[in-house]
């Protein structure tokens, strides 16, 4: 049911691409800030204490946020719709290439691959929308995978639990191995 849901809602995205170009820049607005948003949040469910999800992801997204508006103020390039200097690297797209990375790192492809696909939708926004070029979108990815891979480990479930609990008379060792 849920790949369902997500299948739907792709293919809604997609088949939207020829509608007017403010819903085209909008979604791109909200999935800039929801893949990432996904990413923290499955921190916090799939939580395995030795890694520390949630510090990862925070490291992840500060590093390239921090590259990313440090770029922009030192390369000061203007935008293709003349509005202002800070084109490059594309924000959005850097915010959904971290999250996407963060996704696929820490979960694998099977997870990865729907999560690079919306943050390349990202990136397509940002160029329809005339803020960024083709440069400046493979710059924001570069930078959000980057940092992703840098500060994130994958996520590891435990298939062995052993404990030690005292009994009467001694002590008992469990054991349990989950297939």
């Amino acid at each position: 049911m849920k790949k369902l849901i997500f299948l739907s809602t792709l293919i809604l995205c997609l088949t939207n691409v020829k509608a007017q170009n403010k819903a085209i820049t909008t979604s791109g607005n909200i999935l800039q800030l929801a893949i990432p948003a996904v990413a923290f949040g499955s921190t916090f469910i799939w939580n395995d204490d030795h890694t520390k999800p949630t510090w990862q992801f925070i490291k992840a997204y500060g590093t390239s946020l921090v590259l990313e508006q440090t770029l922009k103020h030192i390369v000061l390039k203007p935008r293709p719709d003349g509005s202002d200097n800070f084109s490059f690297p594309s924000g959005h797209t850097t915010s959904a290439f971290t999250g996407a990375a963060f996704i696929q790192r820490r979960y694998g492809w099977k997870y990865g691959i729907p999560s690079y696909l919306l943050a390349s939708y990202v990136g397509y926004t940002r160029i329809q929308a005339k803020k960024h070029d083709g440069w400046d979108v493979l710059a924001g990815a570069t930078i959000g995978i980057g940092s992703s891979y840098l500060f994130t480990k994958p996520y590891a479930k435990k298939n062995i639990d052993v404990s030690l609990n005292k009994v009467q008379g001694g002590y008992m060792i469990g054991f349990n191995y989950t297939f």
